[in-house]
């Protein structure tokens, strides 16, 4: 029960339900919900054709002109207030279009912002899946929904400034970005430009026939000694095949012939190694280095051969 029995007693009562709240984390930073960037509808719990409700929109409507309210007016002191504001804040919270809600008051005494230091109403914005913005306006006794509320804001016009962003800042912002990217590209365009002047100072490509002149030396080089090593491999085939030749003529028949010797073939044509073969009166061919005659047997001498 927050009735005020007495300023003292009610700043006690009030400090001892925030500390109770606080220990159950209710006000932990990690339990505040970021706010849109750019919220395609707002909604707003404040009082009708109060003070409160043209700041916020005059100003929101100012800095974003496309700015876009669900306003739901209710009662912002008194015993029906708290109870009031927590069924807007369901209304809006169920809401798939509202972004952010803003829940706006201009001041007042202690005890007219009593409402909106109710548990229940205080747990209720805990509870919500939207972010909640507290705008109450009370710098020197702030009641409990600005420690809950994940955005507390001085007044309803410093929420306003808080919930879009300003249009011609973002203009100036967007000329700033254009303007560095505008000198990034230029830098990078010179820098590109120095480069490619660079290379094309390079002699291989102020002068590219120094390649061709280049490799065709090289070319001639290796030409020269291919042609070279290839005749040294032909010189030294032909001596090898003129030794062979020597060897084979010095083991060829014909050179045996020419040292005096004779071959003696029978009637047949084969070669006779053995005198017993033959029989007097056998016909014989012999064969010397220069022609052949035929001749006849008149004898046989048979020698055993030497082992």
């Amino acid at each position: 029960d927050l009735r005020p029995v007495g300023l003292g007693e009610l700043l006690a009562r009030l400090e001892r339900l925030r500390q109770a709240l606080g220990a159950e984390g209710l006000f932990a930073l990690e339990h505040k919900k970021p706010l849109p960037v750019l919220p395609r509808t707002i909604g707003l719990i404040t009082g009708r054709d109060s003070d409160a409700e043209k700041d916020v929109v005059r100003n929101a409507t100012l800095r974003w002109p496309a700015a876009r309210f669900r306003i739901i007016n209710t009662a912002v002191q008194g015993r029906d207030a708290a109870s009031q504001v927590m069924e807007a804040l369901a209304q809006l919270d169920a809401d798939p279009q509202i972004d952010v809600i803003v829940i706006a008051r201009g001041g007042g005494a202690l005890e007219d912002l009593l409402p909106f230091s109710s548990e229940e109403l205080v747990r209720a914005v805990f509870a919500a899946t939207t972010p909640v913005v507290s705008a109450i306006g009370h710098e020197a006794d702030r009641p409990i929904l600005d420690d809950v509320a994940d955005l507390r804001a001085s007044t309803p016009t410093d929420a306003a400034k808080r919930i879009v962003p300003d249009l011609q800042e973002e203009f100036a912002g967007l000329a700033q970005a254009r303007d560095r990217l505008d000198r990034a590209i230029n830098h990078q365009l010179q820098r590109e430009a120095q480069l490619l002047e660079s290379l094309r100072a390079r002699p291989v490509m102020a002068f590219p026939e120094t390649m061709i002149t280049t490799r065709r030396e090289d070319l001639s080089r290796w030409r020269e000694r291919s042609t070279q090593l290839l005749r040294h491999r032909v010189d030294r085939a032909r001596d090898e095949i003129r030794h062979l030749a020597t060897q084979v003529r010095a083991l060829s028949p014909q050179q045996t012939l020419d040292r005096g010797y004779a071959v003696a073939q029978d009637a047949s044509g084969a070669i006779i190694r053995d005198a017993a073969v033959l029989e007097a009166g056998a016909a014989v061919r012999v064969r010397v280095a220069a022609g052949r005659f035929d001749a006849q047997v008149r004898d046989v001498h048979p020698e055993p051969r030497e082992a």
